[in-house]
């Protein structure tokens, strides 16, 4: 298998967060894996980056809640030149316009025209929480489902025509003024959407005299219609139920003192606000008084609650304990850690995952070609197969009902959705359907060690001195040295030797990325670093080899000071392996997951990590460059997901089909750049994460066939005589309850 194009890194938002390959070399099939292109007018052109000249806004169109509208919309605005990209977001109702500056009011305009309202959204608003669920009255319906009855009895008793004609008419107007409208305005576009076609066959079916079942067909549709619409509801549920996790009020300290309730979105960044016990905190921040515990599994899916005092970070739409404490606003309503996880989500339902890509090319082919088969059915058949004009006209009606493939079209963005908040209510962060789906293909998951299999927080465990010359104060200088940097093991030096007094001046401090740090004390320039610096020096020796070995098989890690002719000291410090890490591993071998740890320390540490949790391979010695050519080495035998920090691992995770970042509540840079950001530090959520993918995955397909079946089976009992309007409709409209009800089992997992 050939290696995968490199992928060099993550745009921003302003653009995409998308994996390219080099865009020099031109874009090879598949080596994108989210489509942000611009296409065709015919199709419309889907979001890209701002030109200059051009801005951005967002419209809430309470009308647009399946691809039917979508199609409309776009074919409307994709040819007009003031418009540079759309995006769509069925689920929140909500289209992102790239446009020219001052032609907003003709993109209102022009989506007036079909039909529907549009209202503006700011960028810091949540669409979600704007987004309200369906409310039509059910009287109406009702009345003409009695009229249509009526026609029904009428014609069953033999009644005269005129009576059911008049009854089926009233039904008609009663429930189908609105797809009669909606189905002109799409017919005047050019588009043969669900509503056109009912609109075509019920007209047909009166002409032919079929008056009953023309108004029961039309009193069904709405009827399924309105339950379609109360279905894709509990969708968007998924998402607002993520918005109202934060309270609208929080009680703030005010100049004199005093204590008011006040909006949460109008508390500034510096504010000091009080938490009751119980009461849900509105914003983030650190706590400065008091302490308590919190339970965050809102944000990090946490079974218990976590203990917070003086110093700690707390997040908006977490749950205060028992205790009460004060904290200081660190982020706006718009800008906390909740309020990124909505946009990222939201986001991610904007992005077309592979499945709807090839739904969507799939649909624009299938109703023109269904349509020409209900023509050739009622202008050709009656010619070569022999039978009655009325018999054969009657089957292209039937074909024209099933000919939409809305069942078909919205089954993957309803599922998609509903495994996105499955996801974020457990902590897992999912960039786009386009990760949740490729999940279920992972072959090899590579793991960073410190902070990701370890804690982080390394203690020194051992000092040696070795060739200091006497006078020389060399764990003085190693330890004011450490005390510069921030790398962990560097902070367990200066930490465990707490008792060296008075540190020295040290200039000319730089880090050697994957070695370790140097300085100047007192005009002479020393390393501080690992076992590999001091090859790279050459000053290691055979008898300081066999120690560093004896330190490291202890799964140590070993760090020295020299002064680049010999090596002074040396410190050893070990990580503790987080509790979680073996039985995730375990978790991921028996989801067939290769696993990889990939970590700056030596080998033979490494591989103590690596056999005291149940890694599969180790590899010790690893630069940012090593483990960026490690991933793409394991990338030549399937897809490779990188967890790391999100930073340091940046060039590893850029190239991985997956970057998992750990610990991402609260940091902006893991919530931005990662593919999937696990929000606390349980390794276990990426096990999770596989199989969310998995049942994401086999639900679209049990989707996909399920509407196919149906579709097709509908064809082949109407060619045979053996379906009729009505049965269509319960056909095509139940095929869209059942791939919706079938998705939503997501949101329940």
């Amino acid at each position: 298998m050939a290696p995968q194009p490199v992928k060099f890194t993550k745009l921003s938002p302003a653009t995409d967060r998308a994996k390219i390959g080099p865009a020099q070399d031109g874009c090879q099939q598949g080596c994108c894996t989210t489509e942000r292109v611009l296409t065709t007018a015919a199709q419309g052109p889907t979001l890209a980056a701002v030109p200059p000249g051009s801005i951005q806004s967002r419209l809430l169109i309470a009308q647009m809640d399946c691809p039917t509208e979508e199609t409309l919309i776009r074919k409307a605005l994709g040819g007009m030149p003031m418009v540079q990209g759309l995006e769509f977001n069925l689920m929140a109702r909500v289209l992102t316009v790239v446009h020219t500056q001052g032609q907003l009011p003709a993109i209102e305009a022009a989506i007036r025209s079909l039909g529907m309202d549009s209202v503006p959204v700011n960028e810091g608003d949540n669409s979600a929480a704007r987004t309200e669920p369906t409310g039509k009255p059910w009287w109406p319906l009702a009345l003409a489902g009695v009229a249509a009855l009526g026609a029904e009895a009428a014609s069953w008793v033999g009644g005269p025509l005129w009576l059911g004609a008049l009854l089926a008419l009233g039904a008609i107007a009663i429930s189908g003024v609105g797809t009669y409208k909606k189905g002109w305005i799409a017919v005047r576009h050019g588009n043969l959407n669900i509503n056109a076609l009912m609109c075509i066959a019920v007209t047909g079916a009166a002409l032919i005299g079929q008056w009953p079942e023309a108004a029961m067909v039309m009193v069904l549709f709405t009827l399924a219609e309105l339950i379609e619409a109360k279905s894709l509801d509990r969708a968007r549920d998924a998402i607002r139920g993520l918005v109202q996790l934060t309270p609208e009020r929080a009680t703030v300290q005010q100049v004199d003192g005093g204590w008011t309730e006040v909006d949460a979105k109008a508390v500034d960044v510096g504010r000091v606000v009080r938490v009751k016990p119980g009461e849900r905190i509105a914003l983030d921040g650190v706590l400065t008084a008091g302490e308590s515990s919190v339970n965050q599994a809102p944000i990090t899916g946490e079974s218990l609650p976590v203990e917070k005092s003086s110093g700690d970070a707390v997040f908006a739409g977490t749950i205060n304990g028992s205790g009460a404490f004060e904290f200081r606003v660190t982020a706006r309503s718009a800008q906390s850690t909740l309020a990124r996880i909505i946009h990222a989500v939201e986001e991610a339902q904007g992005a077309r995952a592979p499945t709807q890509r090839f739904i969507d090319r799939f649909a624009r082919y299938y109703t023109p070609a269904v349509f020409a088969l209900a023509l050739a059915t009622a202008a050709l058949a009656p010619v070569l197969f022999g039978g009655g004009w009325y018999e054969w006209v009657y089957r292209a009606l039937v074909l024209l009902v099933i000919a939409c493939p809305c069942a078909l079209v919205i089954s993957t963005p309803v599922t998609i959705v509903s495994g996105l908040a499955a996801a974020a209510r457990h902590g897992i962060l999912v960039k786009g359907g386009v990760y949740l789906e490729e999940g279920h293909k992972l072959a090899w998951l590579v793991l960073d060690k410190t902070g990701t299999i370890t804690h982080g927080k390394p203690a020194l465990t051992d000092t040696v001195l070795l060739d200091a010359p006497d006078g020389l104060d060399a764990v003085r200088i190693a330890v004011s040295i450490a005390a510069r940097s921030d790398h962990p093991v560097s902070r367990a030096v200066a930490a465990g030797r707490q008792d060296i007094a008075g540190l020295l001046e040290v200039t000319e401090f730089a880090a050697l990325p994957g070695r370790g740090v140097r300085g100047t004390v007192a005009g002479k320039r020393y390393q501080l670093g690992n076992h590999r610096l001091i090859h790279e020096l050459g000053v290691c020796s055979p008898a300081l080899e066999s120690r560093l070995g004896a330190l490291e098989t202890q799964g140590k890690t070993v760090i020295l000071l020299t002064d680049g002719q010999q090596v002074l000291v040396l410190f050893a410090v070990a990580d503790t392996v987080k509790d979680s890490s073996r039985p995730a591993i375990q978790a991921l071998h028996a989801l067939g997951i290769k696993t990889v740890m990939l970590t700056g320390d030596n080998q033979h540490t490494a591989r103590a990590i690596a056999d005291r949790v149940g890694i599969d391979l180790a590899l010790g010695d690893q630069l940012p460059e090593d483990k960026l050519h490690a991933v793409e080495n394991y990338a030549r035998s399937g897809k490779v997901g990188m967890v790391g920090d999100g930073i340091n691992d940046a060039p590893a995770l850029a190239r991985a089909d997956i970057g998992f970042a750990m610990g991402a509540a609260g940091t902006d840079t893991a919530i931005e750049t990662a593919d999937v950001a696990l929000m606390d530090d349980d390794l276990n959520k990426i096990a999770r994460f596989v199989r969310l993918s998995r049942a994401t995955r086999s639900i679209l397909i049990q989707n996909i066939t399920l509407a196919l079946g149906i579709k097709a089976a509908f064809l082949v009992l109407t060619v045979l005589g053996m379906a009729t309007l009505w049965m269509a409709v319960f056909a095509d409209v139940g095929a869209s309850l059942l791939v919706v009800a079938n998705g939503l089992r997501l949101a329940r997992r």
